[in-house]
């Protein structure tokens, strides 16, 4: 090893710095990741001295720019749709459409629909309380309703936008976040309703899994909201509000961009659809009807609000402080050069288009693996292309695709250093062993999928050209 070290020397290091101090170390992973940061800063040669590690901060800064408004607002939402009793309604809802005898993919579309502003580890607490009910009911097989929660929530929660990780690959490769939720929904939807019937079969043919006692106190408080009659929740339409409301405020703004290239009407029409189709705006306005939402719900004042909102502002600063320290870590790759080392690679190689897809998805995943985090995983990986991918034209395909492939391979290996794996265990009743065998299943399968999807479409739709 020679001085100064290459961009991919420095690459192995800051990897294996964030490695080692997550799994062996057990330090927490924002510490784990602005000590890489400073690590990597640190060991770039082609950056001044002086601003080594104050480029950390700059690139910190910058990450927490792009995406802190918007995780600390849709935290509120979540916190909102839950306490009010809006999120059980809308359960309730599907449950009655499909009926009991499609409980399972009413529990699917419900954790589908709730991890698009609502984080999994929130949502699987919601609905098992509903997955345990039905199955008293039904009589049918208890870990096919876990595996619905699962599949639905997931699948959302990693692709489609405001959740932090799609929300901030779609920031750092510049991608429209109207297009990201449009494709993330699409590919979210195929990837969990597949899975489901291949590994929800099998686990009910070949595992024998009870229903088992948790005695929690959220379960139990959980429970006790979903015994409230229809008629003291919010109405269906209220409760949508809030997550139909930026959906649809953020979609628009894309489709009039789009349209304004071809319309000199819809090019006076642009500014003020991009005005209102900001996602910081558009999820500011949903917080607002979900506050009003809470505060009719529970006749609470303003300041009872206030209370009632600030642990999940406590837990939003949490997944910003991981997110930005992401970002300066791969930020300060960036900075480095590793991207222009890669890139140089890849074309020596020869990389295609659809090479970089698998790229994405296979660093993706080796990161799940490694340190547990779905969102730390998107973002990690995100960063480290973002300086190495060719032009859009070069690939022969949009960059949502990227964002996709990212987003399918962090479902990719998870396993007991993930805390959604521990809070399905402990929710569902399911032993470790359990969970490694239908949980982790199920993800892998589904990021696969989810990859396949990702493809196909790319080759199909490639929005470029």
């Amino acid at each position: 090893m020679t001085w100064p070290l290459s961009p991919l020397w420095i690459l192995a290091i800051g990897i294996a710095t964030v490695l080692f101090s997550i799994l062996v170390l057990r330090i927490h992973a924002f510490l784990a990741l602005i000590t890489s940061a400073m690590v990597v800063g640190l060991l770039a040669s082609n950056i001044p001295i002086e601003e080594r590690i104050s480029k950390v901060a700059e690139t910190f800064g910058t990450s927490a720019g792009k995406i802190g408004i918007v995780i600390a607002l849709a935290a509120i939402i979540g916190k909102c749709l839950m306490d009010s009793g809006a999120a059980d309604r809308i359960v309730r809802a599907f449950l009655g459409l499909l009926g009991e005898r499609r409980a399972s993919w009413a529990l699917l579309l419900s954790g589908y629909v709730l991890s698009v502003p609502v984080f999994f580890d929130t949502v699987f607490y919601l609905l098992v309380p509903l997955a345990r009910a039905t199955r008293i009911r039904t009589g049918k097989s208890y870990v096919v309703y876990i595996l619905a929660i699962i599949a639905g929530g997931v699948a959302t929660h990693s692709l489609v936008p405001p959740t932090p990780g799609p929300l901030t690959a779609g920031a750092f490769l510049n991608v429209d976040i109207g297009i990201v939720m449009i494709n993330g929904l699409v590919v979210a939807l195929i990837c969990s309703v597949i899975p489901l019937l291949i590994v929800g079969s099998l686990a009910s043919r070949f595992l024998d899994i009870p229903m088992r006692e948790t005695p929690d106190v959220s379960l139990a408080e959980l429970e006790n909201l979903s015994k409230r009659p229809t008629s003291e929740l919010p109405s269906l339409a209220v409760s949508l509000a809030p997550i139909v409301l930026p959906v649809v405020l953020i979609t628009t703004n894309t489709v009039i961009s789009a349209l304004a290239k071809q319309s000199e009407q819809m090019q006076r029409i642009a500014p003020y659809a991009q005005l209102l189709g900001n996602a910081n705006l558009a999820l500011l306005l949903s917080t607002i009807v979900s506050l009003w939402m809470l505060a009719r719900s529970k006749g609470q004042g303003l300041r009872q609000l206030a209370v009632e909102t600030q642990p999940a502002l406590a837990s939003a600063g949490l997944i910003i402080l991981i997110t930005a320290a992401g970002g300066a870590f791969g930020g300060m790759l960036q900075a480095a050069g590793v991207g222009e080392a890669i890139r140089d690679i890849a074309q020596e190689k020869q990389l295609s288009g659809y090479g970089w897809l698998f790229l994405a998805f296979g660093v993706a995943s080796l990161l799940k693996v490694a340190q547990g985090s779905g969102t730390v995983s998107i973002v990690v990986t995100t960063q480290m292309l973002a300086s190495m991918l060719p032009p859009a034209e070069e690939l022969g395909f949009h960059y949502v695709y990227i964002v996709q492939a990212i987003g399918c391979g962090s479902m990719v290996g998870d396993w007991m250093n993930d805390s959604g794996f521990w809070v399905v265990c402990q929710m569902s009743g399911f032993t470790p062993e359990e969970n490694l065998k239908t949980m982790s299943v199920l993800l892998a399968v589904m990021g696969f999928v989810g990859l396949a999807t990702t493809v196909a479409m790319a080759w199909l739709n490639p929005m470029v050209g």
